[in-house]
């Protein structure tokens, strides 16, 4: 099989690794990928659809394999379909779920899918004069897709107003902001869960935990993850449970109802509070940095289980009994104004954990930060605290010029 895996991240860089020693696979091709990807296959420059499905074309690529979203939600599966070309992900309108917080509120709503009570707006004025009426804290959420970062927990009217000013008159993320979702604010811990599609039913993975701000102790602003454990240790079977009968199998029913049928995945992103356990997102492709510890622990063959997904089959996901933790080492600056171009250095002296690179590139024989999230370090051990361990001894050997990381991963 030849395959193209589009996407430049540490979740890129996971599928790889997971796949590369499949001896079905002849050949693996990477849009964009990143200084891992371009060990394990051919790193190719592309980024338009168009571009991407010539490509395809020409290769006699037999499988693509969508990592960000962008892609899914700009239509990639709905161009490809046309040249007989396999996608394993949703199409545009399914990956709406995604690209739309407002479409994928309503959907929650419409199919009694457990949710946060929520508001659209698509008026300023209207959206100001509404949180004047609201208790704090509440939530705002850009509806467009802003990089995991346009979601604001605002603890006053003030902070309430300029959020809805920076989204919708300052445009601070382009269009994703000029239609707003406004819900109330849940009191809890988060999870995620990412389930496999075979276009009738979902295969849920393990919960993970994702750690979003960019500082110790859940502080500073959010970003797109700087590292995960799985499984989540807070998300219980009465948990799980919960999520199965008020989000999982509503779900299932709405993508029925609304003829959402999709060889992919779609990922539950969860608040579990005092009063149960609440769907925050959907997002329609694998979760970055969740991808990096749930393929450390996954037994299955990946291909085997794409595959049966994309021929409709069931399966029967299998994890390892062993925790995972993922650390994510970033840019000076990040998630705001970056600084790259710095070499990556001590990547031989890891012991215990794997390296998946995200931002960083290779030129000549060095490799060089060129993103906010430059690499993963990726261990498993029996506890939590052993897969932690490995990690950060492992992270004191790597260095670039002002990279920095949370000294709090898997530590509760």
């Amino acid at each position: 099989m030849r395959i193209l895996i589009i996407g430049e991240g540490g979740r890129e860089s996971a599928l790889a690794a997971k796949l590369q020693n499949d001896p079905r696979i002849s050949k693996m091709f990477f849009a964009n990928g990143n200084a891992t990807t371009d060990v394990i296959g051919k790193n190719v420059h592309l980024s338009e659809i168009k571009e991407l499905r010539d490509f395809a074309i020409k290769e006699k690529v037999d499988l693509t394999i969508v990592g960000p979203e962008a892609p899914l939600v700009a239509g990639l599966k709905d161009e490809f379909k046309k040249h007989d070309l396999k996608v394993f992900g949703p199409n545009q309108k399914v990956a709406s779920l995604e690209g739309s917080k407002a479409f994928s509120k309503k959907f929650m709503q419409t199919y009694d899918i457990k949710t946060a009570k929520a508001v659209v707006f698509d008026s300023y004025n209207e959206a100001k004069e509404y949180v004047q009426t609201q208790q704090f804290p509440l939530v705002v959420k850009a509806s467009g897709l802003a990089g995991g970062k346009g979601v604001v927990i605002c603890d006053t009217l003030e902070e309430a107003e300029a959020t809805i000013h920076d989204f919708m008159i300052r445009r601070i993320y382009g269009d994703a902001g000029i239609r707003l979702v406004i819900e109330e604010y849940l009191e809890g811990f988060e999870a995620s869960i990412i389930a496999f599609s075979n276009g009738e039913k979902l295969f849920p993975c393990v919960a993970a935990k994702d750690y979003k701000k960019a500082g110790n102790g859940d502080t500073g602003p959010n970003t797109g993850g700087m590292g995960t454990v799985a499984p989540s240790p807070e998300f219980t079977q009465e948990h799980y449970a919960d999520f199965e009968k008020n989000i999982l199998e509503p779900t299932v029913k709405g993508l029925k109802g609304e003829g959402f049928s999709f060889k992919g995945i779609i990922f539950f992103g969860l608040m579990i509070t005092k009063n149960g356990t609440y769907l925050l997102e959907y997002n329609m492709r694998f979760g970055d940095p969740e991808t990096q510890v749930l393929m450390a622990l996954m037994e299955n063959n990946l291909l085997d289980v794409i595959n049966d997904c994309m021929e409709g089959k069931d399966i029967e996901l299998k994890f390892k009994d062993e925790k995972a933790v993922c650390l994510v080492m970033c840019s000076g600056g990040y998630p705001r104004n970056i600084e790259t171009g710095f070499e990556i250095v001590g990547e031989d002296k890891l012991k215990y954990s794997k390296l998946l690179y995200a931002g960083a590139i290779r030129k000549g024989d060095k490799v060089v930060s060129n993103g906010g999230r430059v690499l993963n370090i990726v261990a498993t051990g029996a506890t939590y605290e052993d897969a932690r361990k490995k990690v950060y001894e492992d992270a004191s050997h790597v260095h670039f010029d002002y990279g920095f990381y949370r000294e709090d991963i898997g530590k509760f």
